[in-house]
């Protein structure tokens, strides 16, 4: 029978032969809502970059950074939060009420695990709601009636895609196609916060890197994984004013303190931005 890391047996929601992409980033972050083809994903990663938990500890600072800027600086009181994973120390919710006690934070995650986990989380916090939604249909995320009773749509709003879209690789439809359609639905005064692996294409070290860790991603369980360039990931802030400094490694996006003088070579593969909708 297949344990988690804690030891219990997988519950039956849960296949144990595939890899999540939610599972597959707690193990990375050391959680325990993992399974062992989840720590095999990570260790086979950590072949490519020893430092691919720091990777992922950068990802998430800059969520974290990002929800205290647009809670603080930006005053923004709504949250709609694509992708959202397992919960972890420190979540999107806890991070925006403790500087916006009235903030109202919407989670949507189609894994099985993280609704599981999701809905446990918030069964007491009346601001905050969990939507089992496929976020890379922007329609069903943006018609959900539970959704739009939380969300004031006439009022700005914060959504994320951290750590999502590189995750979308579908032909049929562009990745920049599904943000149009998110950022067409946002009012005015709206913000995007985008967190991507990064590949400078500059046939240095760094963009090897990014193919090497790629190839990783896409034929491990988990089967997703794209790097994208520069260009790629601006094109996904369509019409939007980037806050400063734009498009930056997470490391380097507002640190809370020095920023390292030089990031570990995964480090320097992923990359986040906020863009504002005039």
């Amino acid at each position: 029978m297949t344990q988690s890391s804690t030891g219990g047996p997988a519950p039956s929601y849960v296949d144990p032969t595939k890899a999540s992409i939610a599972r597959v980033y707690d193990a990375a972050l050391g959680g325990k809502d993992n399974y062992e083809i989840d720590r095999a994903t990570v260790a086979k990663l950590r072949t490519v970059a020893p430092e691919i938990e720091q990777f992922t500890v950068d990802h998430r600072a800059f969520l974290i950074r990002a929800t205290r800027f647009l809670a603080g600086t930006a005053g923004i009181t709504q949250f709609l939060d694509c992708g959202s994973g397992l919960p972890t120390a420190e979540n999107t919710h806890q991070a925006a009420q403790r500087l916006q006690p009235d903030a109202r934070v919407v989670y949507v995650d189609n894994d099985p695990t993280v609704i599981a986990h999701g809905r446990a989380l918030l069964e007491d916090n009346e601001s905050t709601l969990f939507s089992p939604a496929d976020i890379f249909t922007p329609a069903a995320v943006l018609e959900d009636p539970a959704i739009r009773r939380l969300l004031d749509f006439s009022q700005p709003i914060a959504l994320f895609q951290l750590g999502t879209l590189h995750h979308y690789d579908d032909p049929a439809r562009s990745p920049q196609s599904i943000m149009e359609s998110y950022v067409d639905a946002l009012p005015s005064g709206s913000y995007v916060v985008i967190a991507h692996f990064f590949d400078s294409e500059d046939g240095d070290a760094d963009s090897e890197l990014a193919r090497r860790l790629e190839d990783v991603f896409v034929h491990s369980p988990m089967g997703s994984g794209r790097f994208r360039t520069r260009a790629e990931i601006e094109g996904m802030f369509p019409g939007l004013e980037m806050v400063e400094p734009g498009i930056e490694l997470c490391v380097r996006w507002w640190p809370d303190g020095p920023p390292p003088p030089s990031p570990a070579p995964a480090q320097r593969c992923i990359v986040g931005g906020i863009g504002r909708k005039p």
